[in-house]
């Protein structure tokens, strides 16, 4: 009996990891006003959120004041590698309509306003 519940436990555990989105993980942004991040990407409630978690600019890394700060904010799965909710800018401390488009290990992070109509892009690289 013992070793039927450490079993099921360990398959539990392996449907867990297996059953990760591919949203989760470590993200590269793109330059933006000479610098750049790494982004964590993790669950929050029934979305995704990313906080900035490293900064780098053409010196090497160093502290931003915008380390933990979150810049992916309730990011939605829509279905099909899609996900909708904010995203902020730090270089204007702007908050966005935010939409994301993954594919293998890119994403297309998109920040809109007029109700999406116009938008501002990047895309990050998957990391870790």
């Amino acid at each position: 009996m013992k070793s039927f519940v450490l079993g099921l436990v360990a398959a539990v555990g392996l449907a867990g990891a297996v059953a990760a989105d591919p949203l989760e993980g470590i993200w590269q942004t793109e330059v933006d006003d000479g610098s750049y991040a790494l982004v964590t990407v993790s669950p929050c409630g029934p979305a995704f959120c990313g906080v900035i978690s490293r900064t780098f600019n053409s010196d090497g890394e160093y502290q931003s004041e915008n380390i933990g700060r979150q810049i992916v904010i309730d990011m939605v799965a829509e279905g099909d590698g899609h996900y909708e909710g904010s995203v902020w800018r730090p270089s204007n401390d702007k908050i966005y309509i935010g939409k994301m488009d993954i594919e293998g290990n890119t994403v297309r992070l998109r920040g809109c306003v007029a109700g999406g109509l116009i938008c501002a892009s990047q895309t990050w690289t998957k990391v870790q």
